[in-house]
């Protein structure tokens, strides 16, 4: 059985997350959608709210399960026995970046395979960031997020706001 990873802090979770999240799961066996509960980042949503609105997307999807960790995901991996970690690319900040990721990952778990997927041309600008900028201004954002999951991201952010 070849297990993937997919992790992220998926702050909210966007199109171009659920891109990758569905041609990923075509590859492989078993993708857990890891939810990374970084502490040296400053999310908007909880864990829990973070893992809902993947469920509330994903739910009955049968070889896709989701997961969190507050730990690095390459340990994660490590304990779980998975050897693949799906990453997106969307441009050559996030090559810069990932390609330092996996030098550190393959250095801690020498196991551990990184795959970059292209975002899909629809989903390549998105992102997290960028949804929360476009609700802060008003901006419909049902085009970037899932649907299902837009008024729980407006209704979040407004009240940061």
């Amino acid at each position: 059985m070849v297990k993937a990873i997919y992790a992220g802090t998926f702050d909210p979770l966007t199109n171009g997350h659920l891109d990758i999240i569905r041609r990923a799961s075509k590859i492989v066996d078993e993708l857990t959608i890891l939810v990374a509960d970084n502490q040296l980042k400053k999310t908007t949503f909880t864990v829990e709210e973070r893992k809902m609105m993947i469920e509330n997307v994903l739910n009955g999807t049968p070889n896709v399960k989701i997961d969190y960790t507050n730990g690095l995901v390459v340990e994660y991996a490590k304990k779980h026995n998975v050897k693949i970690m799906f990453r997106g690319l969307r441009n050559f900040q996030d090559y810069e970046y990932e390609y330092s990721l996996s030098k550190y990952n393959s250095h801690i778990n020498e196991d551990i395979e990184t795959v970059l997927l292209f975002p899909s041309t629809h989903s390549d600008f998105v992102s997290s960031s960028g949804i929360k900028e476009l609700v802060y201004y008003g901006v419909d954002i049902s085009n970037y997020i899932p649907k299902v999951n837009v008024e729980i991201v407006k209704n979040r952010l407004k009240k940061i706001f």
